[in-house]
């Protein structure tokens, strides 16, 4: 129909990044003002805000049974955050300055350059590199199940690859520019 059901006013700058929670009705929005904010969509109101990042939040996920969220800032750090208390449960990775974070509901993924760091969401474990794009990744995301990794690149290619064996099964090119986001 087009109808906007809700207007969410909250953050004080730009809104950057969202996602849905898989198991329930709440949104999580991450802003530049440096929070996240969980948002309930029937009601329309502001459930929670996330504090703790001391810089702009650019990525965030929950997990596939949405009682976690993750986020990434440009502050180089993953935080993991419960989503019924609205608290920071524990800080992932504190990852080198001129990395920018990419989070899944699966591992949190560090973009660096050429390739993307995996590491295990719960741990902090480094896991492995995925390689292959000629120019920087933009953009990276599990397929719902976990079992692929897609990455968007700067290079006009994606690359899916098997989240078990971490090898790429495919190089989607044709594009004759870079690819900013996959999904």
């Amino acid at each position: 129909t087009g109808k906007c059901y809700h207007t969410f006013r909250g953050h004080s700058a730009e809104i950057v990044c969202l996602s849905f929670n898989p198991q329930s009705t709440l949104l999580a929005t991450g802003s530049m003002d440096t929070t996240a904010k969980l948002w309930d969509l029937e009601k329309g109101e502001e459930v929670a805000t996330l504090n703790g990042h001391s810089a702009e939040i650019i990525a965030l996920s929950f997990n596939t049974t949405g009682d976690r969220i993750i986020t990434g800032s440009f502050d180089h750090t993953v935080a993991v955050w419960d989503v019924g208390t609205g608290r920071e449960q524990n800080l992932l990775i504190k990852m080198p300055k001129n990395n920018n974070a990419a989070v899944s509901s699966k591992a949190a993924m560090q973009r660096c350059c050429l390739c993307v760091q995996l590491w295990d969401a719960v741990t902090g474990a480094h896991i492995a590199t995925l390689a292959g794009h000629s120019k920087e990744v933009l953009d990276v995301c599990f397929d719902y199940p976990g079992q692929r990794i897609a990455t968007a690149s700067a290079d006009g290619s994606a690359r899916v690859y098997n989240a078990g064996t971490k090898q790429c099964i495919a190089k989607l090119e044709g594009h004759e520019d870079e690819i900013s986001k996959v999904s």
